[in-house]
């Protein structure tokens, strides 16, 4: 007998020339397109034979009342506060909150997933720029997933709202600063390159020392995993080097603690011989000494408003956006110095 490939999302969107996203919302939400596209793409699928996944379908109607929130870290300082966002409004609105600890292993993330799919969980707060699902999983587009949400961190489907701060703007702001107090000579310590965070980031830093018309040195761009361990290992790399940056821009907090032992332990003033700059905004960034300068992020806004999009789509409610921007801080305390 020969098994008919099936159609998907995907194929109604090549047949009408429209995005993944515009056939799903169509199917779905039909008042988020025109009328002329959902008759084509109505068309589209009848023609093809399309039929709905019948269990992400049925996961929206038979509720187990919890969500699952998948997190590479629980430990990491960053996800404390946005847990008790999420756990905050998940218990007013009478869902319990289920925390997917995966220490960053993919089979842990596809097992926490399958969570809903065995229908102990509604929905799927995302902390993690992989999809917790099949390998060519980023070929799905939302329509045929449970409810999820990227909380972070971007998974790359079309349809799958997004709730974090806006890193390219952020890294640009923390660039600018720098920048202002007389800086020239700007090291980074990016997060993993995987992670679209971490890739928006660089790129917003890149964008600000363009505007400055400033080169860039490739050799002060060292990589690193958002750990402490990371930032002692690369400031020790990019201050051994003959050329020495002015300033470290670190794309965590975590990792510009790390840089400033490392700092420290080679006999480098912060910040009479080198500023450092942070991002996330944790609660011991104002305990160094002296406090870290740093963006901040509206850690439990994030969990909150997370967890309000995800409830929302459980109950039928679609998204009002895809990309649900919260504003950042520029905090400024005395890590950062100008430059003499």
């Amino acid at each position: 007998m020969v098994r008919m490939a099936k159609v998907g999302i995907k194929d109604i969107a090549a047949e009408t020339g429209v995005s993944i996203a515009t056939v799903s919302h169509a199917l779905r939400n039909p008042d988020r397109v025109s009328d002329e596209t959902r008759r084509r793409v109505l068309a589209a699928a009848e023609k093809a034979g399309y039929t709905p996944n019948r269990l992400a379908a049925s996961l929206r109607t038979a509720r187990s009342g919890n969500i699952v929130v998948i997190i590479p870290d629980i430990t990491d300082s960053l996800n404390g506060k946005i847990i008790s966002g999420i756990e905050d409004v998940a218990r007013e609105r009478g869902y319990s909150v289920l925390l997917g600890n995966t220490r960053g292993s993919v089979k842990r993330e596809r097992e926490f997933a399958a969570m809903t799919l065995s229908r102990q969980a509604d929905g799927i707060i995302l902390m993690s720029h992989r999809v917790p699902f099949a390998a060519s999983s980023r070929d799905l587009a939302a329509e045929e997933l449970p409810p999820m949400v990227n909380g972070c961190e971007d998974c790359g489907i079309a349809g799958v709202p997004l709730i974090a701060v806006d890193d390219r703007k952020a890294a640009a702001d923390a660039t600018e600063h720098l920048l202002s107090l007389g800086h020239r000579e700007i090291a980074v310590i990016t997060g993993d390159m995987e992670s679209a965070s971490s890739r928006n980031r660089l790129e917003g830093f890149r964008q600000a020392m363009a505007a400055a018309a400033l080169p860039l040195n490739d050799s002060w761009i060292a990589c690193g995993r958002y750990l402490p361990e990371d930032g002692e290992k690369a400031a020790r790399q990019l201050m051994m080097q003959k050329d020495r940056p002015t300033a470290i821009f670190c794309f965590s907090d975590e990792m510009a603690l790390g840089c400033m032992h490392a700092l420290k332990e080679q006999g480098f003033g912060v910040p009479d011989d080198v500023s450092v700059m942070g991002f996330d905004g944790i609660p011991f960034a104002r305990y160094a000494s002296p406090p870290l300068t740093t963006i901040a992020q509206p850690t439990e806004r994030i969990g909150a408003v997370c967890a309000t999009t995800l409830l929302d789509m459980i109950e039928g409610k679609p998204p009002e956006t895809e990309r649900n921007y919260l504003p950042h801080e520029l905090v400024v305390r005395e890590r950062t110095s100008p430059i003499d």
